[in-house]
């Protein structure tokens, strides 16, 4: 939504003019030699006016005050009443001619009267449950949101459909996101391409440029209405007063869990940044996550306390019924099983085909590998005399160093290289690389850790002998073909490119990353001639990311490897359809965090493949599956979603460490004075996990907004649907728009939801200059697709894609204003069979203004076909029930031949009558404007919202789109 500026202030999207004049909101009005619709403004001193064909973009905002001035030098600038210009007795077509002009004057729609107004300016077609958060935002007077809906569900749509929904009622006029720095491009795209909402990024990269195209006496966060920000850039004591000086109206905080209180000073940043946004009243504010609970309760308290103040001190696992009802006000939780269940009633989800795959190490990587666990037993051993703190960082560096000798050769000599390098220098003994197991820091780091043991080392080994013969048996095996992990994971990949899977190979480290692309290249290229792979890693930015990662969803064969700088937050379901975990995770959260990245909403295959890949051998592979990954899969089973790793008192780190070092009565185990045996640390956290997976049942039954009934979303969805139109009708008009104007559509043989459009050079050529500029360059033919979720290779083209719009505002408008033979012109007569007497029908466009107590009224628009039984004379018509009328136009068909002059004297007719016909539409549209309201109640009333004082008025007349006259074959 584009602030008015005055002139010369920069802004394109507006212009300010002076004129006097004061007719009536949702009126015609003439300025500058062409007509307007004249809006609803909340500032009494400007008219804001929008083409009569045209959108929210196309408004420009005019002052009242000084039309004197110009209205003898500049009448055209003034502003004064008109009317909407009637059909011409030439303008006869046929009845397919007449349903496209309906078509598309409903197509062009975005001020829609019916009780969502977002759905006219959004380009995706949500599911029902995905309108549940609406209805909660609906009821509240600030809205303050927790979605905690599972993995993959579609929560940026949610929370973008909360978004449009308060920009339409005219509550916000701007709005940020402040999410993790990787995920800054991909909210502006889906906020643009899925929303319509232009939004900047801000950060360090980008503050420079937008500085430069604002006015001084402007900061960034104020000049530019809607904006994404990195939470890291705008958490800083440097940024972060001036972004809370110039709050916008509504912030989405995505990755919400990564604002909960906690000690580490990062994350007590981010924390203190939400809560001083919460701190404001009437502060608008969604948080987004899937991973509300972290298993510390006053984390998960702190996080809830940003929705109220008073959250902060409930024990949320005893909510007495009062307490339950307040909380879930504000807060929906939700596993896929649920929403399937309860609101779609079919599958909307991929089903997720769980496999494992094993591997054998060979003879020089099993050496290499026992070389090195002896040596971390060592390092374990050595760490037992020492305080609590410097001892867990030496079990630490002990796990990390034996975790990347089993990554890959490349990660093993990167990281030896490292540790001897740290163990010479001075004994260096660093801070504990706690890696995801520790789940404090948010963002993965995926480079190879080092220092952390290096005191140690240094006592083993003073000269580096041992690490030196580690580095280089580690280098030897590197540059050989024994490496069996990497063969194996060669053949298991080309298996799911043959069986039609793109697949995403994850590891953990940068080096291994690196080596298996390249090894992985060696082995398929000879199998697949096509195949494209590419290695992302941390070491590479988020933009180049993003553009190598679309760059390789339109290669048809394709292989992503990846490290987890990919595995929070981004989207890759459109692209990929299987994942390989190269490198188990330590901590089920990232296993999901990768299988969701493509088992998610949107996925274009039924079923995705993950498969979890391991040694049979490996007592570290072993002890992940027994102390962590196999219950995780497990509980995943019962509940349909997987529960975080609880985190109190670092269980996980002690019963890892049991299961590796300690378990079998070794040296280590006797020196390790803290840690009892094994098996008792694994029931210890399976234990506390079991209680935090009985806690998440619980919040899930309390908190699924169960209350909200889908029978009611869908009947005000319909009621929708019928204003504005549904995706047959988008199907329906772009392929006869498409005939009309020689596009050449055609649907595809073997993919019956596919339609391809040649869009070469020569197609190009033809097209209409409006449509030329909305279809794709530099390909052949576009694949496009009305369903949703879309085909694979194909790109979803819903009513608001900038192709159906321009198609539908060309023709419209061309209707309008082209004297002459149009692509659907406005007038009709046809003789068929589909009626017994003759019927007259008239396309119109009704315009109301929503009225609400304290608020602006906002102006909504329909398209209705009105029938009359024969042909109106200016005595009482007998009026046709809509229903009637709207069956007569879409299924009449021309049955015999009505000559030339006998069509236009009908239609002359016709348009003598129109006047005469007036007060009858204005009760018509009295009683549309008394049903509206009936479903505007229906939705507040649904969620609890008081609805006192609310009425539609009509703003006659009814703009006459075009005429069709249905006479019988005699």
């Amino acid at each position: 939504m584009p602030r008015v500026r005055a002139e010369g202030s920069g802004d394109t999207a507006t212009e300010v003019r002076k004129a006097k004049v004061n007719p009536n909101p949702g009126s015609i009005v003439r300025c500058r030699n062409r007509d307007w619709v004249l809006l609803p403004s909340a500032d009494p001193q400007l008219h804001r006016l929008r083409p009569l064909t045209g959108v929210a973009d196309d408004v420009v905002a005019v002052h009242k005050e000084l039309g004197s001035f110009v209205k003898e030098t500049l009448p055209e600038e003034t502003v004064r009443p008109a009317t909407f210009p009637l059909p011409r007795v030439e303008d006869i077509a046929d009845v397919a001619r007449a349903d496209l002009l309906w078509q598309a004057s409903r197509l062009t729609l975005r001020e829609g009267a019916a009780p969502f107004r977002s759905l006219g300016r959004i380009s995706v077609r949500p599911r029902l449950y995905q309108f549940v958060p609406l209805l909660m935002a609906l009821r509240l007077d600030a809205v303050r949101l927790l979605i905690a809906d599972d993995v993959g569900v579609g929560k940026t749509i949610e929370a973008l459909l909360v978004a449009r929904e308060l920009f339409d009622r005219g509550e916000i006029g701007s709005m940020s996101v402040v999410c993790p720095p990787n995920l800054c491009d991909q909210w502006r795209r889906e906020m643009e391409e899925k929303f319509g909402l232009g939004a900047v990024v801000i950060r360090s990269g980008t503050l420079g440029r937008l500085e430069r195209h604002k006015p001084a006496t402007e900061s960034v966060w104020r000049h530019y209405p809607i904006h994404v920000t990195s939470i890291d850039f705008v958490k800083t004591d440097r940024n972060r007063h001036a972004f809370l000086q110039d709050l916008p109206d509504l912030v989405i905080v995505d990755e919400a869990h990564g604002a909960a209180k906690r000690h580490e000073g990062g994350q007590q940043q981010r924390h203190e940044l939400v809560r001083q946004i919460s701190a404001r009243d009437a502060q608008h504010l969604i948080l987004l996550t899937a991973t509300p609970h972290s298993g510390i309760e006053q984390a998960f308290r702190s996080l809830i306390a940003l929705l109220q103040p008073a959250f902060a001190e409930w024990d949320t696992s005893s909510l007495n019924e009062g307490r339950r009802k307040q909380l879930a006000r504000h807060y929906v939780q939700r596993t896929r099983r649920d929403i399937e269940k309860d609101w779609e009633g079919e599958s909307v989800f991929p089903r997720r085909i769980p496999s494992d795959e094993t591997y054998a190490l060979s003879g020089a990587y099993a050496r290499l590998f026992d070389r090195a666990y002896r040596f971390c037993r060592e390092i374990v051993a050595t760490g037992a005399d020492l305080d609590e703190r410097r001892r867990r960082v030496q079990y630490w560096g002990a796990l990390q160093l034996l975790r990347c000798v089993m990554s890959s050769p490349a990660a093993a000599e990167a990281t030896l290289m490292a540790r001897k390098g740290a163990a010479t220098v001075n004994g260096h003994m660093g801070e504990p690389l706690l890696d995801e197991v520790a789940a404090s820091a948010p963002y993965p780091d995926d480079e190879e850790p080092v220092g952390s043991v290096g005191a140690a080392i240094a006592h083993m080994d003073p000269g580096g002998q041992r690490l030196g013969n580690l580095v280089r048996a580690a280098r030897k095996l590197r540059d050989s073909p024994e490496d069996h992990k990497l063969i194996r994971c060669g053949e298991i990949i080309s298996q799911l490119i043959r069986n039609g899977y793109h697949p995403i190979v994850w590891c953990r480290f940068v080096a291994t990353a690196e080596y298996v692309a390249c090894g992985l290249t060696r082995i398929l290229r000879p199998r697949h001639k096509d195949v494209r792979l590419l290695s992302i890693t941390g070491r590479i930015g988020h933009e180049e990311r993003r553009t190598m990662v679309r760059e390789l969803e339109d290669h048809p064969c394709r292989v992503l490897v990846a490290t987890d700088c990919l595995s929070e937050g981004v989207n890759l379901q459109n692209g990929f359809s299987a994942v390989l975990h190269y490198d188990l995770p330590w901590n089920p959260n990232r296993l999901e965090q990768r299988e969701g990245r493509v088992d998610r909403y949107g996925q274009r295959k039924p079923g995705v493949r993950a498969i979890r890949y391991y040694c049979r051998t490996s007592p570290i592979d072993g002890a992940l599956l027994r102390v962590l990954l196999d219950k995780a899969r497990k509980i995943h089973k019962v509940l349909g979603t997987y529960v975080p790793v609880p985190q109190e008192n670092r269980t996980v780190t002690e019963a890892l460490l049991a299961e590796l070092f300690l378990k079998g009565g070794s040296a280590a185990g006797q020196l390790a004075l803290d840690l009892v045996e094994s098996e008792k640390k694994v029931k210890d956290l399976h234990r506390r996990w079991d209680r935090d997976v009985e806690r998440e049942k619980t919040n899930r039954t309390r908190f699924a907004q169960r209350a909200i009934k889908p029978e009611r979303v869908r009947l005000e969805l319909e009621a929708t649907d019928d204003v504005l139109g549904d995706p047959k009708a988008v199907r329906r008009f772009v392929l006869a728009a498409g005939q009309r104007l020689g596009l050449g559509i055609r649907r595809d043989k073997k993919r019956p939801d596919i339609y391809c459009m040649p869009v070469g050079p020569p197609s190009r050529a033809n097209m209409p200059d409006p449509i030329r500029i909305c279809v794709p360059s530099g390909r052949s033919e576009w694949p496009m697709s009305f369903a949703s979720p879309t085909p694979e290779g194909a790109e979803y083209v819903g009513r608001n894609h900038p192709f159906v719009g321009s198609l539908a505002r060309y023709i419209l408008e061309e209707a309008i204003e082209k004297k002459g033979d149009a692509t659907a012109t406005r007038c009709g007569v046809v003789r068929t069979r589909a009626v017994r007497r003759m019927r007259t029908l008239f396309l119109l466009r009704a315009r109301y203004l929503l009225k609400q107590p304290d608020r602006t009224p906002l102006l909504s628009e329909e398209v209705r076909i009105q029938g009359v039984k024969g042909l109106p004379d200016g005595r009482s018509p007998r009026w046709l029930q809509e229903a009637e009328a709207r069956e007569l136009l879409v299924s009449a068909r021309p049955d015999a031949n009505v000559p030339l002059a006998e069509k236009k004297e009908l239609v002359r007719l016709a348009l003598d009558s129109w006047d005469a016909l007036q007060s009858g539409l204005e009760a018509a549209m009295k009683d549309r404007a008394r049903t509206l309201l009936a479903s505007h109640k229906r939705v507040r009333k649904s969620v609890g919202m008081k609805v006192r004082g609310m009425f539609f008025e009509p703003q006659p007349p009814p703009d006459l789109i075009g005429i069709l006259i249905l006479q019988p074959v005699v």
